[in-house]
């Protein structure tokens, strides 16, 4: 278990570049479709905004963002895992300092991190990765988990 576990993590933290920080201000997104080569669309609900950066191999990265103009979560999906440190930022230790019981692993192609404050779901296959994390101190009062996808 401990070795799978090592790999996954190996896996999940030195990928593409990709995303926003988590916790950081929508600011970076600016940063990230820079540093992505990638296209930005805007969707502004009621409650929070979502900027979907989509590159040219067709790999997507969903950044929500607060009323408060913070990113209170990242998704994925396309062809690579994302690089987890950029997307992450900060957050990215509590992949590597999770206990074991804060840490599943699926099917030697996927791991869950759930931590007091901290959610990261990814799976896949080659060229078929997708997966999401969330902060759910900063996710907006009448805004469920779920809507992150």
């Amino acid at each position: 278990m401990k070795s799978t576990l090592k790999v996954l993590l190996i896996m999940v933290m030195g990928c593409i570049p990709a995303g926003a920080t988590l916790g950081q201000y929508e600011s970076s997104v600016s940063v990230d479709q820079k540093q992505m080569r990638s296209q930005d669309r805007v969707q502004v609900l009621q409650a929070y905004k979502v900027h979907e950066l989509t590159t040219a191999n067709g790999a997507v990265v969903r950044e929500y963002i607060s009323p408060q103009g913070l990113v209170f979560a990242v998704s994925w999906q396309g062809p690579f895992i994302p690089d987890m440190q950029q997307l992450l930022g900060n957050y990215a230790a509590n992949l590597q300092t999770a206990s074991p019981a804060q840490t599943q692993v699926r099917h030697m192609r996927g791991l869950i991190v759930k931590t007091k404050d901290f959610e990261f779901v990814s799976g896949g296959h080659m060229r078929s990765w997708k997966g999401h994390a969330l902060v759910p101190s900063l996710l907006p009062s009448n805004v469920p988990p779920e809507v992150v996808q």
